[in-house]
């Protein structure tokens, strides 16, 4: 353990950690109460062009909210566009990708759902192709970007060495997460995360795999948290109090000698006196080989010992696809919130499904109570 942060091991108090809560249940979150805590989660759709939103994205969000899902966020969308995955994701680096995405934002909320943002930067995984296009590295000549990262080590041994980031560098990227907050909040978001898991920049500072810098920003857990913190509280600077901030952390890599969750207990509470206000619980990403044990449910532990030892409301995710066990998850105080990525590809009206299932009051809109008074119980 490094000196300086000190391991908490006893469980304190949680906010909104009422009992009698379930899935169906709002969350109130600073200023912000979500009428259920079902969200979905980021899901790339490489569909954008210079960054833009465009209809593929107002649909395929927009759905989710007439589907009666309490959060919407978006894909990763990139703070600067050498932060892009690939040439056709979101971003939110300059002014003119505000409007597209108020156009959303403006739909997400008149169909109850609250808006987020998840703001997001590739870092060594940058400069790729499209995943139906073989996700394989983006070369110059084909209209790919020199990706970056805290220090020269690719993700893949075939792909192109990462140019390490000196500490001016640092500080651009940092202001850029700040600017983008900015936008994001113009854009009338009222939820933003903060890309931190899955093997992408801040993830890549964290791990000493990816790490392995000799300055301020490698070395100790101190230094390795430095920039994933710098980053929190610059987008917590420029956004409002009376709205939350969420940040998504890899609570693993599944590797020896990596990332693992008794860091990401103590940097969860460092995030939290930094103002962050939820940890979105994944885990994975750093390196391509790694064992993932995937089955229903897998992440929640993770969840639950970061939500009880850190003091930090939680969401979880990862294979969660049926109403009674999210809804578990939740009146266990395992989690605060439930992420559903692929089970919403699959059902947008999860949300609407799951209050049936569970005896809830319908939440199905108006326009569709045709369809979902045919099978009333």
């Amino acid at each position: 353990m490094d000196q300086g942060i000190m391991r908490m091991s006893h469980s304190v108090s949680i906010p909104g950690n009422e009992s009698g809560q379930h899935v169906c249940s709002p969350l109130s979150i600073r200023g912000v109460t979500l009428r259920n805590r079902i969200a979905v989660s980021p899901m790339c759709q490489y569909s954008a062009e210079d960054g833009l939103a465009n209809d593929w994205h107002l649909v395929h969000l927009g759905s989710r909210a007439v589907g009666g899902a309490g959060l919407v966020i978006t894909e990763a969308t990139a703070v600067e566009p050498r932060g892009r995955i690939t040439p056709l994701d979101l971003g939110i680096w300059e002014d003119r990708q505000i409007e597209p995405l108020s156009r959303i934002v403006a739909f997400l909320k008149r169909h109850g759902a609250v808006p987020g943002i998840q703001l997001a930067h590739a870092g060594r995984k940058a400069s790729c192709r499209i995943p139906w296009e073989g996700g394989l590295a983006l070369p110059p000549e084909e209209g790919g970007w020199q990706p970056v990262a805290p220090s020269p080590v690719p993700f893949k041994p075939q792909d192109p060495t990462p140019a390490e980031l000196d500490g001016a560098e640092i500080q651009t990227i940092v202001s850029a997460f700040a600017a983008a907050a900015r936008r994001a909040r113009l854009a009338g978001f009222e939820v933003a995360e903060i890309h931190s898991a899955h093997g992408y920049l801040l993830h890549e500072f964290l791990s000493p795999i990816s790490n392995r810098r000799g300055d301020q920003y490698g070395g100790s857990l101190a230094g390795r948290t430095r920039f994933p913190l710098e980053v929190a509280e610059a987008v917590r600077a420029a956004w409002p109090d009376s709205l939350p901030v969420f940040l998504r952390l890899s609570a693993t890599d599944w590797v020896e000698g990596g990332w693992d969750l008794e860091q990401s207990v103590e940097l969860a509470a460092q995030l939290r006196t930094a103002g962050v206000d939820l940890i979105d619980c994944s885990s994975g990403g750093l390196v391509p080989d790694a064992k993932v044990p995937a089955q229903p449910g897998y992440q929640v532990p993770f969840a639950d010992r970061i939500r009880r030892d850190a003091g930090i409301l939680v969401g979880a995710v990862g294979l969660i696809t049926q109403p009674e066990q999210a809804d578990q998850i939740i009146r266990s105080g395992q989690a605060d919130l439930v992420l559903l990525a692929r089970e919403f590809l699959r059902d947008p009206y999860f949300p609407i499904h799951a209050a049936r299932a569970l005896n809830q009051p319908d939440i199905a809109p108006v326009q569709y109570a045709r369809a979902f008074m045919i099978d009333k119980k």
